[in-house]
């Protein structure tokens, strides 16, 4: 099939009013410039998401280090055998709490009675509930003194031994030669030497 010439120069000559250059070319620039605007906000949404992937890595990076546990805090293990020691101190506190409330109230119970006995004691009279003997006294307090009455068998002192504070032992004949004051004296003096 061989192709006529004048019968293609016919079919571009028919052809030519149907094309016309203005026409593509307006087409083609409108095109061109929807490309471009197109293209201008896909790089704008690009950006975009850029800046708001960035913001997202920074709140990772945030909740990342807020997630890992700090090293002043203490770990799991460390954190659960803290709490034991924390809770048998609270149970030993609790049992010297409980024991020294019971000792104290022993002491209560302790200082009531002793309370009542000297109520008792300053109420009564231990002068008049026994039957002193005021010579046995009297001896008693001269012995402390120092003095020790020798008595004969009529039960009159006739003699007195007096220890010094030297330790030296003096005795005391009553004679009935010289007066009480001197014997007194004599007996006072003797005590101090």
């Amino acid at each position: 099939m061989s192709i006529n010439i004048k019968d293609t120069i016919k079919a571009i000559r028919e052809m030519v009013p149907i094309i016309d250059p203005e026409d593509d070319y307006l087409t083609i620039a409108a095109a061109e410039e929807q490309m471009a605007m197109t293209h201008d906000a896909r790089q704008k949404d690009l950006h975009e998401a850029h800046a708001k992937i960035k913001q997202l890595a920074r709140v990772l990076e945030a909740a990342r280090t807020s997630a890992t546990r700090p090293s002043t805090i203490p770990s799991a293990d460390e954190h659960a055998a803290n709490m034991n020691d924390l809770d048998a101190t609270r149970l030993s506190l609790a049992k010297a709490i409980n024991d020294a409330e019971g000792a104290l109230a022993g002491k209560e119970a302790e200082l009531a009675r002793l309370k009542e006995e000297t109520r008792a004691l300053e109420s009564s009279d231990p002068a008049a509930e026994h039957d002193l003997d005021a010579t046995a006294l009297r001896l008693a307090m001269y012995k402390g003194f120092g003095f020790e009455p020798i008595v004969d068998k009529e039960g009159r002192i006739t003699k007195m031994l007096v220890r010094a504070e030297s330790g030296d032992v003096h005795c005391v004949t009553f004679d009935q030669h010289k007066s009480d004051y001197e014997y007194a004296q004599m007996l006072w003096r003797y005590a101090s030497s």
